[in-house]
């Protein structure tokens, strides 16, 4: 993670939980029903991992990711399951504008970007979506992506406790969590 921090203003939303939670899906959702705000903005992840029709991730090798982060073209960036994950350097602008950003990363980044983000002035909430462990694991199963690892490890991951602002247990209707998300989006959005 970089520490150039942005000077001042717009709202971060975090939204994490372990993998096959569903965040993907409730964030691609909350993107469509926010489509007419410019306000809101839904940046796409840089990561180093094959396409995938269950993201929408930017895809790059990992040769290019660690030049662009030696540029400084990431806002934020981590490693999770053997791969390079980052955010463009485009929502501290976003941010500095007084945008609401709305991003996907690792809970293990949670702590760090509260500090990074909260010394100038920029507002952060975290969005936990979370299921069972039964529902997780056959979301996984589902995928079928090889590049994933193991769904039992990827069960067990210990990330360290974080607080959330927002608990989703994403269990029943993808309208219904969606319109959670929504909720906890438009709560820390003030145009």
């Amino acid at each position: 993670m970089t520490d150039r921090p942005v000077t001042t203003g717009g709202r971060l939303v975090l939204v994490v939980g372990p993998s096959g939670a569903g965040k993907d899906t409730l964030i691609a959702r909350a993107a469509v029903a926010c489509s007419s705000d410019p306000g809101i903005v839904f940046p796409r992840r840089i990561v180093t991992r094959e396409p995938s029709i269950h993201e929408t991730n930017h895809t790059v090798s990992e040769t290019e990711f660690v030049a662009a982060r030696a540029r400084g073209d990431y806002a934020l960036d981590w490693q999770a399951h053997g791969l390079s994950y980052a955010l463009p350097r485009t929502i501290d602008h976003d941010l500095a504008a007084g945008r609401t950003v709305v991003v996907n990363v690792s809970r293990r980044i949670v702590e760090q970007a509260r500090r990074r983000y909260r010394t100038v002035g920029i507002a952060v909430m975290v969005v936990l979506v979370t299921a069972p462990p039964d529902l997780l694991a056959a979301r996984l199963a589902a995928r079928g992506r090889v590049s994933d690892g193991s769904i039992d490890h990827r069960l067990r991951r210990d990330v360290g406790a974080i607080v959330p602002d927002v608990t989703i247990e994403n269990t029943g209707s993808a309208d219904h969590h969606t319109g959670e998300l929504l909720a906890a989006i438009r709560s820390c959005y003030h145009p």
